[in-house]
């Protein structure tokens, strides 16, 4: 925590308490502490983060009022509808807290707050302070979320199996597969999310974790739609000082592991903080694996199966099939994993955070999406971008072992490492002096100031 009596400017930073979301919302608040700002980070108490961690920041905690019940289903529509309800008042408590303070803690310039705590745009309104929204998912998704209701009116949705792998008409380059959308109904109260989380009632600008040389098309086309300037200043984890924001404790003995193994011989494995898969295809994944013959660093958390938080989810044998060839933690350091030499490939998930921090790193794809903004990351790693390949809907040992092969071994292989070496090349320029993102981080100090 920062020393008490400094007169500082000060930015209040709102995340939503999952990991998807605090890892770039710290990130956005590292840089703006290095450009001379006071951080505040208001936070719920549920998946809190650890203030140890950023001792430079003044952490504060919100009462969310969510109960165990509701958080024990995982269902984040309903989680994230409660916080927002509950938290606005004490919110707002918080705020005239810290403003009577002003002496002590600095006067606040700016409020920025995750797309899904809108809750901060009501009270910084109320008392008359400056709010910036962040999005933490690429400028596609936004688009791709916002076509679902048109989609619905049109009978699109529910998906129907014959037309997965068509192109969504108005919605060039995604096709119907690569939607944000679950395979039953929507339910009228996720519809209800995306209208909230979207609108831009009275913040003045939009703060984005992407780059033009990644959407250029569509950054440009919702700024032409946009009242208020926006500011596409990623890939966060690129220009961030490096250091951690987990929710779990990283196991670095992998690192030591890794060490040990040849350049690019290695793929990664892990499908994030969330997403969970069923034990058939959790033993298929193993042996698939184990079958490639390749080198593997696989994250295994104790909730990677649905409705499960055993420990031991490995099939039998397979530790003893794999020997020192494979390597297997419950949380790994994931930049320092990715920036290792011996890694040539990234079994992901693909959270928006995992795909920027593999295209900084150079690092190519395979794309196993779970769920929301997943399956259209996928879709622009795989089909615009090409610097992945996409699992089937098989997901049978054989298909995995393959497509690890393909990705790690075959000439498609270096050809995709190839593309995604190039667009390394255009993120780091877009970073620099002169860059796009330079340029998107010195308008956005310049509004904040």
């Amino acid at each position: 925590m920062e020393e008490q009596g400094q007169k500082c400017r000060r930015v209040v930073l709102v995340p939503c308490p999952y990991q998807g979301h605090i890892t770039p919302m710290l990130q956005l608040g590292s840089i703006l502490h290095s450009k001379g700002l006071s951080i505040t980070v208001v936070h719920t108490q549920f998946n809190s983060p650890n203030p140890s961690l950023r001792p430079e920041f003044d952490f504060r905690s919100l009462p969310d009022g969510v109960p165990d019940h509701i958080i024990s289903t995982a269902n984040l529509v309903d989680t994230i509808a409660l916080i927002n309800v509950n938290c606005l008042a004490p919110f707002r408590k918080c705020l005239d807290q810290m403003m009577e303070q002003h002496g002590q803690y600095g006067e606040i310039v700016c409020i920025i707050y995750d797309e899904l705590m809108y809750f901060s745009e009501a009270a910084a309104n109320q008392l008359k302070l400056k709010s910036m929204i962040l999005r933490t998912t690429s400028a596609a998704t936004l688009t791709a979320r916002v076509a679902i209701f048109r989609l619905k009116e049109e009978g699109y949705i529910p998906l129907k199996d014959t037309i997965l792998h068509d192109p969504v008409p108005w919605l060039h380059p995604l096709r119907f597969k690569d939607l944000p959308v679950p395979g039953i109904q929507i339910s009228e109260s996720l519809l209800q999310l995306i209208t909230n989380m979207y609108k831009i009632r009275t913040s003045s600008a939009v703060i984005w974790n992407t780059t033009d040389c990644l959407e250029k098309s569509v950054l440009t086309e919702l700024q032409q739609q946009c009242q208020v300037p926006n500011f596409p200043l990623g890939p966060l984890p690129k220009i961030a000082p490096s250091s951690s924001s987990g929710l779990f404790k990283e196991d670095t003995s992998c690192i030591a592991w890794l060490n040990n193994q040849a350049h690019k011989s290695v793929i990664y494995v892990s499908l994030g903080s969330i997403a969970s898969i069923d034990n058939r295809e959790l033993v298929e994944m193993a042996w698939g694996l184990a079958n490639s013959k390749q080198p593997f660093l696989w994250v295994v958390r104790p909730t990677s199966i649905n409705g499960t938080e055993e420990t031991d989810l490995l099939p039998e044998g397979f530790k003893e099939a794999v020997g020192e060839n494979g390597c297997i933690v419950k949380w790994a350091p994931q930049k320092e994993v990715l920036a290792h030499s011996a890694i040539g490939g990234f079994w992901s998930h693909c959270g928006w955070n995992s795909v920027l921090e593999s295209i900084c790193e150079g690092v190519p794809m395979i794309c196993r999406p779970c769920f929301g903004d997943q399956w259209v990351n996928a879709g622009y790693v795989s089909q615009v971008w090409k610097i992945g390949l996409e699992l089937g809907n098989k997901l049978d040992r054989e298909e995995m072992e393959k497509t690890v092969r393909r990705l790690m071994v075959e000439k498609e292989g270096g050809e995709i490492r190839h593309r995604i070496k190039n667009l390394r090349k255009e993120i780091e320029l877009s970073i620099t002096k002169g860059g796009s993102s330079y340029k998107s981080l010195s308008e956005l100090l310049e509004l904040i100031n």
